[in-house]
């Protein structure tokens, strides 16, 4: 007996990926490709020096670097670099970095149009995704744009050796919370569910691979591998309850992007798979448990992430303004959220409660 198949709609990303280590030294070759002969190199302050270098392998074709890229994509940030990359009259801005960076050449795409290569540094994933952010005033406001999307993305493992092994966790949890949030998504398909399975799997195996040796250029090729994966999986589907409390947690109150992502996925997922079995049976698989949060949990702080909310600078106090805002704007979710529910679920996140 054959089982129908479910009517499902699946819409491809234009995505270009150069994959391998040693994989940056292709970038003047993909902005040839691209026709571009004025890049911006866009960075965080920190990062200054891997821009530099990114500069000089693109000769003449690098007309200017902007180096103050900062987290959450503040908006005046933004409006700077916009007018850096006027000034410059570039055609075009290489991203290189984490989530910071590559989400502050999606604001400059945004406004200007430009198009952009990527060259991701972290497990962030926001590469492949059509999500723009940009926090001011104390909000962060996001979109989906095609504009955005980067018109190619280089992973050279190799600039990833040098990620701290904690910022190594919380990017690759962060990751793996946008193939947890796809799995049930309404617009999920069999395709993304695959991949999204995937992802976890990969950074599942690979994370604590690079806790073990951060220096394994394998684990970290997997969890690259898996974090390409994983943000394909969002850019495919809708966010839900999971990645609208990590924007206002993150443009309201500051909070770390990857650590909030991390202290919050176990609980969301306690709180949305009962009400999703076919995700949860997935992350069964891919994580190898008969408890997901639980699982989650444990191992992110095994692996030396942060415990709770309360761990990187959340109070109680702040509670009533994340429900608040949390309640007040509709999105997609398997389980309908209440205010009473998202007090008692941010209240567990608060305090640790599924700690071990």
């Amino acid at each position: 007996m054959t089982t129908q198949q479910p009517s499902f709609t699946y819409d491809a990303l234009p995505m270009r990926v150069v994959f391998g280590a040693g994989s940056l030294a292709q970038i003047p070759h993909e902005a040839e490709r691209l026709g571009l002969r004025r890049l911006l190199v866009l960075s965080t302050p920190v990062q200054q020096a891997l821009a530099e270098h990114a500069g000089t392998l693109l000769e003449d074709a690098c007309v200017g670097r902007f180096t103050e890229a900062g987290m959450h994509v503040p908006a005046d940030v933004a409006a700077a670099a916009v007018k850096a990359a006027r000034e410059a009259d570039a055609d075009g801005c290489l991203a290189i970095g984490g989530g910071s960076t590559i989400g502050l050449g999606k604001a400059i795409a945004l406004e200007t149009g430009l198009p952009v290569i990527s060259v991701p540094t972290t497990y962030a994933g926001s590469e492949m995704t059509p999500i723009w952010g940009l926090t001011e005033n104390g909000r962060k406001r996001t979109g989906r744009d095609r504009s955005v999307l980067p018109r190619s993305v280089v992973y050279d493992p190799e600039l990833t050796l040098g990620l701290p092994v904690d910022m190594s966790v919380t990017s690759g949890f962060n990751a793996v919370a946008h193939a947890v949030e796809a799995l049930y998504a309404p617009d999920a398909s069999p395709i993304i569910s695959l991949m999204a399975e995937e992802g976890v799997r990969s950074l599942a195996t690979a994370l604590p691979a690079i806790v073990e040796d951060p220096h394994s250029l394998q684990a970290r090729s997997d969890a690259l591998r898996g974090a390409w994966l994983c943000g394909a999986c969002l850019g495919a589907t809708t966010m839900s309850l999971h990645h609208k409390l990590c924007h206002i947690l993150g443009g309201t109150f500051d909070l770390p992007h990857a650590d909030t992502h991390t202290v919050l996925l176990p609980y969301v997922a306690a709180f949305n798979l009962p009400a999703a079995p076919a995700a949860e049976q997935a992350l069964r698989r891919a994580l190898a448990t008969d408890d997901v949060p639980e699982h989650l949990a444990r191992t992110s702080i095994e692996l030396g992430a942060p415990r709770s909310l309360a761990d990187i600078g959340l109070t109680e106090e702040d509670l009533s303004e994340v429900v608040s805002q949390a309640v007040g704007q509709p999105y997609a979710n398997p389980r309908p959220v209440t205010s009473d529910a998202l007090r008692s679920l941010l209240t567990d996140v608060l305090h640790g409660a599924l700690a071990p």
